[in-house]
């Protein structure tokens, strides 16, 4: 049986009211309204993130991505020989090298290999305001490799400086990022270094939720996965078997690996904290079941017809129209109940995308 089915991408198409996507996230974080769908019994019920608790047993394990958005949105000027300098902006998406990104940069036809950009020159910054580098090579819808004249935590430092937070192009598009989104787009458990994208469900927790889920006996275990701007690419193919997936890069650690695999042979439930961390797991578990230590670049692509492998639910927020992380909760619940699932939730002013609220999926058996 093949992992995924060729589907048309108009069978993950639904409207959303411009007025569900949220700006700003609940507060407290925990506060906000967590769908939970389960698939095997038909039904969908309304609750709040802080319930989430009462969902699960002693013994299950949360696993959550640990990763650190990092400011990764940059401006710049754009200088060629014999011609002037032009304003470009790029997203960083992917680390390949100590001094080398791949990003998303616009305006993306005009950018040619050789380019030099300078980045952060505001006239008013010091060294460490600057920030130089070369198009080392150019791709497909606006991709560029960008060398950077510093390497390591050199570099690190001066994106940090210039960089602003990438958000969303949907909350980007209604508002400019400000300081709030220092502290309102990082998890609290964030740790590693390098995602340009929030790992969005885990901005619901909070200290308080943590404290709850000690006391109901529920572990939490942490995984990578450098979460990268290619996760807000609309699906352009129509047919699934027609898009590809940018590649993250992610880790589970052995022992991570190990203290799972424990939970599955007692009996325990795998509960993921998000798609990119269900994509991980899924990525380093092998068809036996067994999750394995595992480190690299994943692609994986879930759509109606994968077969699961190690999680048993996923909490998530709720996605775009015609995207690959709807297309992912397609595959996990059914397509049928997620259509049912976000009609609900449209209907009944649930708040989408990124700063928005929460459903908890149960797997279709």
């Amino acid at each position: 049986m093949p992992e995924s089915a060729l589907m048309r991408v108009d069978l993950f198409d639904f409207d959303l009211p411009d007025e569900r996507i949220a700006l700003r996230p609940a507060e407290p974080r925990d506060s906000a309204r967590l769908l939970v769908v389960d698939p095997n019994a038909e039904n969908i019920r309304d609750y709040r993130v802080g319930d989430l608790p009462s969902f699960l047993q002693a013994g299950d394990a949360l696993v959550f991505n640990d990763t650190k958005v990092i400011p990764a949105q940059l401006e710049g000027i754009r200088h060629r020989e014999g011609a002037g300098g032009q304003q470009v902006s790029a997203t960083l998406h992917m680390r390949i090298g100590a001094n080398k990104w791949k990003a998303f940069a616009k305006p993306g036809k005009r950018i040619k290999e050789g380019d030099r950009i300078a980045f952060g020159h505001s006239g008013e910054s010091c060294m460490i305001g600057s920030l130089d580098a070369t198009v080392e090579e150019k791709g497909e819808a606006g991709e560029v490799t960008l060398a950077f004249d510093l390497s390591g935590p050199a570099l690190d430092e001066a994106i940090a400086s210039v960089g602003h937070i990438p958000l969303p192009p949907y909350i980007a598009a209604k508002r400019p990022e400000d300081e709030r989104d220092r502290a309102d787009y990082q998890t609290i458990y964030a740790r590693e270094e390098g995602a340009v994208a929030a790992p969005t469900a885990g901005l619901h927790f909070t200290p308080a939720l943590f404290e709850a889920l000690d006391k109901a006996g529920i572990e939490r275990h942490f995984v990578t996965l450098h979460v990268g701007a290619g996760t807000f690419l609309p699906v352009k193919a129509d047919d699934t078997a027609d898009h590809k997936m940018h590649l993250e890069s992610g880790y589970v650690g052995a022992e991570t690996a190990a203290r799972l695999n424990a939970v599955k042979q007692r009996g325990g439930r795998i509960i993921c904290v998000g798609t990119t961390s269900l994509r991980l797991i899924e990525s380093a578990t092998q068809d036996s079941g067994e999750i394995r230590a595992w480190s690299g670049a994943t692609g994986i692509f879930i759509t109606p017809g994968y077969r699961f492998k190690a999680v048993d639910m996923l909490m998530t927020n709720f996605h775009l129209p015609r995207s690959t992380l709807f297309m992912l909760v397609s595959a996990f619940s059914g397509l049928d109940t997620m259509r049912a699932a976000y009609d609900h939730a449209i209907q009944t002013g649930y708040r989408f995308y990124s700063y928005g609220d929460a459903s908890l999926l149960f797997r279709k058996d």
